[in-house]
């Protein structure tokens, strides 16, 4: 089993950090961590080029997660949300998943044919909603293959209740390491 996780927190021990840590307690196999705030990744600057072409011009760190989304079995993207969404950095990574779009839009190539287990954990406060958040990363975990969805994990009190004492979210957390060990 591989699980891949894509961390959009800027934060390497807040909220989302402390969902991700229950959830990876019990998941099993290979596990890897991506943290957006450091990978060096560039956003899409739709150059186009992979309308042409199978795969990104750019090299960078985003080729390694190419290869590991496919040979993964789970996708798990986390983050807080900043005005309802996924932090920029995280969408900076996902924008990069163009390339995967364009293959299968413009030339007519699957390049992800394994189908994986999905799951998302998304941590805020403030009066928005997560709800924004949980359908953009939905879409993304579909552009992903993942062809299962685990509900989302969502812990929306931080500024009261910090996401490890939301007994809730971490009992999800977990519930969601559970779910990506089994095999589709």
């Amino acid at each position: 089993m591989k699980t891949l996780i894509l961390n959009g927190s800027p934060h390497i021990n807040g909220d989302t950090a402390q969902l991700l840590a229950q959830c990876t307690a019990v998941l099993e196999g290979e596990v890897r961590i991506i943290q957006a705030y450091t990978a060096n990744i560039a956003p899409c600057v739709d150059c186009r080029a992979c309308r042409q072409q199978i795969g990104c011009i750019v090299e960078d760190d985003m080729q390694e997660i190419y290869k590991e989304l496919e040979s993964c079995d789970n996708v798990i993207l986390a983050t807080p949300v900043y005005f309802s969404q996924p932090t920029g950095k995280l969408l900076d990574v996902c924008s990069r998943l163009q390339m995967l779009f364009c293959a299968r839009f413009f030339l007519h190539k699957r390049l992800l044919q394994k189908p994986k287990r999905g799951g998302m954990i998304v941590v805020g406060g403030g009066n928005g909603s997560v709800t924004p958040a949980c359908q953009t990363l939905s879409v993304l975990l579909r552009e992903m293959g993942c062809t299962e969805q685990f509900p989302p994990v969502t812990s929306h009190s931080t500024d009261t209740l910090p996401a490890i004492k939301d007994a809730l979210a971490c009992e999800k957390a977990r519930a969601l390491g559970a779910y990506c060990n089994r095999l589709i």
